[in-house]
This record gives structure tokens, sequence and C-alpha cells, in this order.
């Protein structure tokens, strides 16, 4: 599946997040997806060499192509279906079909393909900005990122009792640095949580880009929502009795806003059955405005118990 989060990634190790590391450039870059026509797009992955394309990636670049056939309005909301395996040494071609202009509403369907198969689809609605009614959910209380171990601390702490695939996956650069507000909820194994939010900013500023800022928050909100199920059950992001991805990924962007700040990315599982575990998210600027919601379903199947399949 494309969508399968990073933890199922092969990646190499690396030491160090260096402010404005190139990796931060390579997300920009990603973005900024190549014309075939008016109405198709093509995107590249971050590296060759990979095992599969991270569902994220897919769902930045799949948004960005239907930004680029809308004027003056923004999206407002998307629903997205990983179908199969992205191929990192492959470019995706982002076809966007014009379903429909209204006077205050444009309508988009996105297919992602490779080697002649669709690996996702997605569609999504813009919405020209209008005023009305107002209202929004309290921002937690929660520390201020500030008053948080840095990631590199974080790490510290994480990789102790870590295997070795996870310190492939956290010690490789990454182009959004996240700052947990409990740390312990990565390693408890009593399940006592079904909850965990995190902070979290990109590396460079974006601009105001309407089109890049919200494919870049979406490329976010793919990175820690499916272990929100993991939490809940105690287990390990890397627990090779599993086999975890993403499904289908929804978002509804409320309000504009700017990502150049952290935002707090708050994270529930209220179910989990069938080896599929639902995730809900909200994500908040450092202000306290809602800007996004997000729900995902995810595949988390138990290896042992069932051979691999679709």
């Amino acid at each position: 599946m494309t969508g399968a989060p990073p933890h199922l990634e092969a990646r190499p190790a690396a030491a160090s997040f260096p402010p404005g590391s190139t990796v931060t450039d390579d997300l920009l870059s990603i973005l900024d997806l190549d014309p075939v026509d008016d109405n198709r797009f093509r995107g590249r992955s971050f590296d060759p060499g990979w095992q599969r394309i991270f569902g994220g990636q897919v769902l930045g670049q799949a948004l960005m192509a239907a930004s680029r056939t809308v004027t003056d309005r923004a999206c407002h909301s998307l629903h997205g279906y990983f179908l199969r395996l992205g191929d990192p040494e492959a470019d995706i071609i982002y076809a966007v079909e014009r379903i429909r202009d209204g006077g205050s509403f444009s309508t988009r369907r996105v297919l992602a393909e490779q080697h002649g198969q669709v690996i996702f689809s997605m569609a999504a609605s813009f919405h020209a900005e209008e005023e009305g009614l107002e209202h929004q959910t309290s921002m937690p209380m929660v520390p201020a990122p500030d008053a948080l171990p840095s990631e590199a601390e974080f790490l510290d702490v994480l990789l102790r009792e870590a295997p070795r695939t996870a310190h492939k996956f956290w010690r490789r650069p990454r182009p959004i640095e996240i700052r947990p507000v409990d740390i312990g909820a990565y390693m408890r194994r009593d399940g006592s949580a079904s909850a965990q939010a995190v902070w979290m900013r990109p590396r460079v500023e974006l601009g105001s880009d309407v089109g890049l800022v919200r494919s870049v928050l979406a490329y976010a909100s793919d990175l820690t929502l499916l272990d929100t199920t993991l939490i809940a059950q105690g287990r390990w992001v890397f627990d090779p009795t599993l086999q975890v991805a993403s499904l289908d990924h929804a978002m509804w962007f409320h309000r504009p806003f700017r990502f150049d700040d952290w935002v707090l990315y708050v994270s529930d599982s209220p179910s989990a059955h069938g080896s599929r575990g639902f995730n809900r998210g909200s994500l908040y600027e450092r202000g306290g405005a809602l800007i996004a919601s997000v729900a995902q379903e995810g595949l988390v199947r138990s290896v042992q118990a069932s051979p691999a399949r679709d």
C-alpha cells in the first residue's frame, strides 16, 4: 500500500538533524510538481532505494496537483485511499479531473499512477473564502514546545530501549521537527493511553503559498497519526509481529493559517477491530486556533495470525 507509514520503510541512519538541511529542500522540491499538461503532473520521491513511498508524500503531492488546477480557492477537505505500494524508483503521474467549478466551490478528483496502475485516489474540494458562523473546540492545555525536550533529547531517551530498526527511522533527518508532549507514551506497554499530542513544525519557512502550506500540513498529518492505535494497545511501532499501513486519509482545513511556527497535533484512537485501527486528530496553531482536523483508518494486522495479503 502506498500509504504505508514511514516506520515500515528501510531508511539509512543519520546522526543529527542540522537546521536547514537538504531534506527540507527535498520536501519543497518533490512538492514542486512538473506539469505534463494542464491536468497531469509528474512527481518524484525523496530517495530511490527505499522499500516504499511514505503515504504523506503522495497525499501532499496529490493535493498540490489538485491545487494547481484551481484559482483563488483553497482546499477545505480531502478524502484519499491508498490502493497499492508505491515504487520510489519510479515517477508518479498525478491525473486531475476537474469535476466541477461552481460559484463558491470547486471539486477535483486525483488519481496517482505508476506502471499503468492507480496507487492512490483522492477527492478534494476547494472553497472561496467567505464570512460565516464561527466557533471551535479549545486547544488542550499542554506544555509549550520550548519547555519540552528537543528532538535530539527525545531521541536519546526513546532509542535507549528501541530495536535497531527504530534507530534507522528516528535518526534519519526529516523535514518536519517533532516534539512529543509525553515521551513516555511511546514506551509504555500497558495500553494506559489512547491519545497523544506532539508539537511539529517545518525546518524552514514555507511562505504564503496556500497550496504549498496545506500540502506540507497534509504531509505532516500522516507522520504520527497511525501510531496512536499502537499506543492504545501498548505496542511498539516496530513490533515485528504486526503489519501496519495507512488505508485512507481524510482532512478538513477549517481556517487560513501559516505553517512556519509550531503546530500542536492532538490525536486519539477511539476504536480498533478486525485488524483495523481508527484514529482522529486535531491541529492547532500555537495561539490556539483550530486549523485542521484529520481522520484515518489503518491496517494493524498480526503477521503470525494471517498470511500476507492485500
